[in-house]
């Protein structure tokens, strides 16, 4: 503890203030790099199921695509439950725990869908993953909040974002590589091993959020975590630890998130979630097959998602400072940009350096967009109900993450033309600019209000 200057302990520090006014530290960086990876091999499991379906559908002689559409979606059914469900125990338990409980369950489910035979077993084991990862995000984005300067909470949760974008580009180039040698077993024993070896690490490595300690009393681990993160300051074990009054306790009643300033917000936020979500996923998803059944080669068959995750995370980069300036206001010029550029996408099948092009920018919108409203929901939400908030979000959005691929599988039943397919791709993500816009004016009439 040398060279640390002591904190007197006479009068209480408010630890809503302290993180608040701390600079950038080394500490900070470990919780971004380690949450950042937990995403990553958690994103690159959660996106296996599109690249391996043309090896699926051969293995075992599914002729229908449409019955893909359930498939893709079992993940997000399981979310659905598993995001609130998490994010309760969160709040209730701690951020740490949960998340690690949902990241380790996640990676030994992964490992045992390489024992299934059927389309009908592998959809109920990847719902039951989906209820596992529901624990990761809604206590990562909890955890990365409650550590950032309010200046940079956006900017925090974009970055662990990336992990998820990169993690979801990472197949492509692995099936084109191992699945035709050792089978489309061989993502999932990958993924899941490097998800458990990440998860059981995060017991040692990763922190517990301060805020959640001084809400809970807890104020021994509290001394503790707030030593680690003070660098050259010292906390005296007599200290004594407050928050805000606005931060409150602990509340799990879903009523919670209708009142006073959050009655308007958080349905339109549920609505972002499923718009966005619906349409990301109805392309992501069906990607692989339908650009296979366009007649495209192997290569740029499987290297598609990979474009558009790569998209996103530059799109990442472009919009996670404006998002702590300007709130909502990039998501809906996101929005505005993206319906064009997904209806461009079925015009441009005979040349695939146009279609690579558009399936760049249509990640870098969709999926920019998806890292802003999880940044904007952990922000519009107080710390007693930060992840079970933010895991209603993101469990009602995976309405539109399962809608986004079944309705695919319904027009790709219809034998549409694939111009056809992506103007009707098009269209929800204007709705979504009406709704960002909507939430946009209500975010800065309150951010007004407050600073009055």
């Amino acid at each position: 503890m040398s060279g640390r200057a002591p904190i007197s302990a006479s009068s209480p520090v408010n630890v809503s203030q302290f993180i608040d006014e701390m600079p950038l530290n080394g500490f900070h960086v470990r919780l971004v790099l380690l949450t950042f990876l937990v995403l990553l091999v958690d994103g690159f499991d959660g996106a296996i199921a599109p690249y391996v379906s043309p090896q699926l559908a051969l293995a075992w002689h599914v002729t229908n695509r449409a019955a893909f559409g359930p498939v893709f979606s079992a993940i997000f059914i399981g979310t659905l439950v598993g995001a609130p469900l998490f994010g309760y125990l969160g709040d209730r338990y701690g951020r740490k725990w949960a998340l690690i409980v949902g990241a380790v369950s996640y990676a030994l489910l992964t490992i045992a869908t390489t024992q299934v035979h059927s389309l009908q077993a592998f959809f109920w084991l990847r719902m039951l993953s989906g209820l596992c990862f529901g624990g990761v995000w809604p206590n990562a984005i909890a955890l990365n909040m409650e550590f950032a300067p309010k200046r940079m909470r956006a900017t925090f949760v974009v970055l662990i974002f990336f992990g998820t974008t990169f993690g979801a580009a990472l197949p492509g180039p692995f099936a084109a590589w191992l699945v035709p040698q050792y089978g489309w077993q061989v993502l999932f024993y990958l993924g899941g091993i490097v998800s458990l070896v990440v998860g059981l690490a995060l017991i040692f490595a990763l922190p517990e959020s301060l805020r959640f300690l001084v809400l809970q009393e807890k104020f021994d681990r509290a001394l503790r975590v707030a030593n680690a993160f003070a660098g050259r300051v010292r906390f005296e074990a007599a200290t004594l630890f407050v928050v805000d009054a606005g931060e409150g306790r602990e509340k799990h009643a879903l009523a919670e998130l209708f009142r006073g300033k959050l009655a308007l917000i958080t349905p339109l936020l549920w609505l972002l979630f499923c718009i966005n979500l619906m349409t990301l996923y109805f392309l992501n998803q069906w990607f692989p097959l339908v650009f296979s059944d366009a007649g495209l080669p192997p290569r740029a068959v499987a290297l598609a998602i990979t474009y558009f995750q790569v998209g996103g995370t530059i799109g990442g980069v472009f919009v996670m400072r404006p998002l702590d300036r300007f709130g909502f206001a990039p998501v809906v010029l996101l929005f505005i940009v993206a319906s064009p550029i997904i209806a461009a996408i079925g015009y441009l099948t005979w040349s695939e350096a146009a279609l690579m092009t558009a399936v760049f920018f249509s990640g870098f919108c969709l999926l920019a967009n998806q890292s802003s409203i999880n940044a904007l929901a952990g922000i519009v939400y107080p710390t007693g109900v930060r992840s079970f908030g933010v895991g209603w979000a993101l469990g009602v959005g995976r309405i539109g993450s399962i809608a986004g691929p079944i309705v695919g599988g319904v027009l790709v039943a219809q034998h549409l033309p694939v111009v056809r397919l992506y103007q009707i791709g098009a269209l929800p993500v204007l709705l979504g600019a009406v709704t960002a816009f909507a939430l946009a004016r209500i975010h800065s009439a309150q951010a007004r209000q407050q600073s009055v």
